[in-house]
């Protein structure tokens, strides 16, 4: 099974909270979570982040990692909602991870306008 590049599995366990579910909050789903994140990420902002990923600084790094460690969070909360103590804490907690990862992509889209801009 792949694993994730942005994040790492603890990162988005400790997103998903102490009440995620033992089956979706594991190894094996997560990388699943976390891979299919990364994807998505390289396909709404139209750049292989994977494949540059070593050639990132910093900064850029910490919001690839913000953006799949909150969507794969995500997954690993609406996979199973049944721990937690009321639905309304389920998603709220979504709600948030979904808002942070929005600003995210938001951040990642515009550095590609700027790159496209600068190489024009």
């Amino acid at each position: 099974m792949a694993t994730g590049i942005f994040c790492t599995v603890a990162e988005v366990s400790r997103k998903a909270g102490a009440n995620a579910s033992a089956v979706s909050n594991t190894e094996t789903y997560i990388d699943d979570f976390t891979t299919q994140a990364e994807s998505e990420i390289n396909a709404l902002t139209r750049v292989n982040w994977s494949d540059i990923y070593t050639t990132l600084d910093a900064d850029v790094k910490a919001v690839l990692k913000e953006a799949a460690s909150n969507l794969a969070a995500m997954y690993v909360i609406s996979y199973d909602m049944s721990g937690y103590t009321s639905r309304l804490e389920a998603t709220t907690m979504l709600d948030m991870l979904r808002d942070s990862y929005l600003r995210a992509l938001g951040v990642l889209r515009e550095i590609q306008v700027q790159r496209f801009v600068k190489n024009a």
